[in-house]
């Protein structure tokens, strides 16, 4: 299993099960319950029957997908994934704020896929509550990258 981090900073084993396409749909052992992230266009055609099936179903964003298209579903879906495909297209910082701040969404979002230590403390400013690792990346550095940095605003200051 994949390593995840929480957002208390957590290192865990991560139980959800990327599913791309219809292929890897029909390929599912239905007998078992199983925690399914579904990429966007398979969740809006299949995700409600998968559901039915007694699976956990979340969803998985690409750079290039919009997150109102979950406008009507936000309170059904325990976790968003965001991909990163690579680690210098902003994107999904974008996708991440509207979905927390603009759509009120209140589950996990999950950035994976090419991001580096470095990015794992703002992308938890953007809204992420979890990080995927990439099997060639150093858990505990990921882990202590959550407490790189902190801010207080000025208060009370005089003039």
């Amino acid at each position: 299993m994949a390593l995840l981090i929480n957002q208390q900073g957590l290192l865990l084993s991560d139980p959800w099960r990327l599913i791309s396409n219809r292929e890897a749909l029909d390929d599912i052992d239905h007998s078992a319950r199983q925690h399914l992230l579904l990429a966007l266009p398979l969740w809006m055609s299949h995700g409600e029957a998968v559901a039915e099936r007694g699976h956990a179903v979340g969803v998985w964003l690409g750079p290039d997908d919009e997150p109102e298209a979950l406008a009507d579903a936000t309170e059904d879906v325990p976790v968003i994934a965001i991909q990163f495909h690579i680690f210098t297209d902003g994107r999904g910082y974008s996708q991440g704020r509207v979905l927390r701040e603009r759509m009120g969404y209140t589950g996990d979002i999950r950035a994976m896929g090419d991001i580096l230590r470095d990015q794992i403390y703002l992308l938890h400013k953007c809204g992420f509550s979890s990080f995927a690792l990439r099997a060639d990346q150093s858990p505990e550095e990921a882990v202590a990258a959550l407490k790189d940095y902190s801010w207080s605003p000025v208060i009370g200051r005089s003039s």
